[in-house]
């Protein structure tokens, strides 16, 4: 793996200050990060997040791309390592309700400290995960919530939710693992925070059922269930939306085409709009009732499209693997 650094945006990727090229006035958002991308210093990124969603692991990518990665660092140490470790190699510092001397308010307050550092691009990555999967997860591993050492599991994920809420709403990023696969959960930490890649806005494309909720992640979701339903046909039903009688199946419905040509019209003008505002990642969901079929070919056709622009695009597909034959007749 090449070291990361931090990518500097051209000169061209955030409007001058004054008027926008829809004559409006730049927000106050665009224009600080504007001055931090030509300001800042090496990247800091504080990790937190839910206890067993994948903090540990968001870490892991980052020290394999050349961050000097750290975890449970008490906070009375952070500024000390962050000033000596900080400007020789980007760093990523761990921190959750096991971390010495944890309390949201300090954690704030030294992102406040660090964010109006200027030798430092600070960006706060929240790890969250759906309380149920947790659950799970510990209950798989057999290892103890921090918070339930004499209590259930799901309290104490209930209390950690309400601690740490304060800290998901101020991340700069969030990454929701419940259905991630470890493949795709590397590629949201390197594609939210521009590694491993070229420079411009990242563009995750995912497929999903309606049945299992919405995709928490989701800045634009696509409703596809619309369109003429393969599960119904017993030698299409236990395909997918990659393979091609699926594909073919799906293509032929009379709405398909003048959707998708309604959808990339609409995304060409609005994806270079969402740059301008200094965003540096967009997810698109497409949805079916099953996530198998229908959403899936739909999701495979944007990121081609997307790619044909030029686009950065990392695309998954959250439920094809469940098993077509529990929809018992739906999907």
């Amino acid at each position: 793996m090449r070291a990361a650094a931090v990518e500097t945006p051209p000169p061209d990727a955030f409007p001058k200050a004054g008027k926008a090229e829809t004559d409006r006035p730049v927000s106050e958002e665009t224009l600080i990060a504007a001055e931090r991308a030509e300001t800042a210093g090496l990247r800091l990124v504080l990790v937190t997040g839910m206890s067993g969603a994948g903090r540990s692991t968001a870490l892991k990518v980052l020290e394999d791309e050349g961050y000097e990665a750290i975890d449970n660092l008490p906070l009375s140490l952070l500024d000390a390592v962050v000033g000596e470790v900080g400007l020789k190699r980007p760093i990523a510092v761990g921190v959750d309700i096991r971390t010495r001397d944890f309390a949201v308010a300090p954690v704030l307050e030294q992102l406040d400290a660090l964010t109006g550092d200027r030798r430092f691009a600070t960006t706060l990555l929240f790890v969250d995960c759906e309380d149920e999967v947790l659950g799970r997860r510990f209950t798989e591993t057999r290892r103890r919530h921090p918070l339930a050492e004499d209590r259930p599991v799901a309290d104490g994920i209930a209390a950690e939710r309400r601690l740490v809420a304060p800290l998901r709403e101020r991340a700069d990023l969030m990454i929701d693992s419940s259905r991630l696969t470890p493949a795709d959960f590397r590629a949201q930490v390197l594609g939210h925070l521009d590694l491993g890649s070229g420079g411009g806005m990242a563009v995750f494309v995912t497929s999903f059922s309606f049945r299992q909720g919405l995709p928490r992640e989701a800045d634009l979701v696509f409703d596809v269930r619309f369109l003429s339903n393969p599960h119904y046909d017993p030698d299409l039903r236990p395909l997918s939306g990659r393979d091609d009688a699926v594909a073919a199946f799906v293509e032929k419905d009379p709405g398909f085409a003048p959707f998708f040509d309604h959808l990339t019209g609409m995304l060409e003008p609005l994806l270079p709009r969402y740059e301008r505002e200094g965003k540096s990642y967009l997810t698109i969901a497409v949805g079916c009732t099953g996530g198998r079929h229908r959403s899936v070919f739909t999701a495979e056709r944007l990121a081609a499209w997307l790619g044909e622009q030029d686009r950065r695009v990392h695309l998954g597909h959250r439920d094809i693997a469940r098993d077509p034959q529990r929809a018992a007749g739906k999907a």
